[in-house]
């Protein structure tokens, strides 16, 4: 099973996404939420145990989970027999979250083969750790064979496998925007499959570099969303989905730049600077 979404967690599991509101939800004045909350939230991860029980040691918890769950249970079945190494897979796994898929990476740098690599992940993807991110393209057979994007679906498993336990080393160190951007595709993901459908989120990158965080196909519409750990508005931050959406204008709807701050206002013309706690 997924982790609770933080619509679960709040009580509101069937309120809508931000782009299934009404004009007049849309424009109501949200309650002011802190960003360093936010982050210690993150830490804990969506896990019932550590996120009814606040007085909890999540690091404890987390550790216990990965030996008894990951590393017992996954490795058996597959039969992987070197815990070492299952271990630093893991690891190297989450430290590439948000990130290409590069099996042949991966098995260089673990001296394993690509085929191991690609079992291991399957498990993993099967058991609703992690969560392949295809490329959004026209053609739906070519999302299928492009390289696709990994992310842990879970992010406290990701800032324990990265060995993050406090909120400002999670914000300032180089794997902020790789959390941020895995608690909004969790988000998604969960709310979707929740209520029993089945999400289509993709990426979107262009050969000339354009690149749109997530396209999420919802009612026959594309909604493209960047993800930015600045909390200051600027116009260049919608540049992407400005870009995606004059390549499709015919499909496309609102675009957001969603951040960890406060500030909820648009960008440009048909781009809103979105708060995470307003998604």
């Amino acid at each position: 099973m997924l982790p609770l979404s933080r619509r679960e967690i709040a009580g509101e599991p069937n309120r809508p996404l931000r782009w299934e509101q009404n004009d007049s939800v849309r424009d109501s004045t949200q309650t002011p939420y802190d960003p360093h909350t936010l982050w210690k939230v993150l830490l804990r991860g969506g896990y019932p145990e550590p996120t009814t029980h606040p007085d909890r040691d999540f690091a404890l918890w987390y550790s216990s989970y990965i030996q008894t769950y990951l590393e017992r249970d996954v490795r058996s079945l597959r039969q992987i027999g070197d815990l070492t190494q299952f271990q630093i897979f893991l690891r190297t796994l989450a430290a590439r979250s948000g990130q290409l898929l590069n099996l042949t990476s991966i098995a260089r740098d673990l001296g394993v083969a690509v085929n191991s690599i690609k079992a291991w992940i399957s498990v993993l993807e099967a058991s609703y750790q992690v969560t392949l991110l295809r490329p959004y393209h026209a053609n739906v057979g070519k999302r299928l064979v492009k390289t696709p994007k990994i992310y842990f679906t879970d992010v406290g498993t990701l800032c324990h496998l990265t060995g993050l336990k406090d909120p400002e080393h999670a914000l300032a160190g180089p794997m902020g925007g790789a959390i941020l951007k895995t608690a909004v595709l969790s988000e998604i993901v969960r709310t979707y499959t929740h209520r029993g459908g089945s999400p289509s989120v993709y990426f979107w990158r262009t050969t000339a570099g354009a690149e749109v965080d997530f396209i999420v196909e919802a009612r026959s519409r594309l909604i493209p969303i960047e993800v930015k750990l600045s909390s200051t508005p600027r116009r260049a931050m919608a540049s992407s989905i400005t870009k995606f959406q004059h390549d499709l204008p015919q499909v496309t709807s609102e675009g957001f730049v969603v951040h960890p701050g406060n500030v909820n206002t648009p960008l440009c013309e048909g781009v809103r600077f979105l708060p995470f706690a307003e998604i």
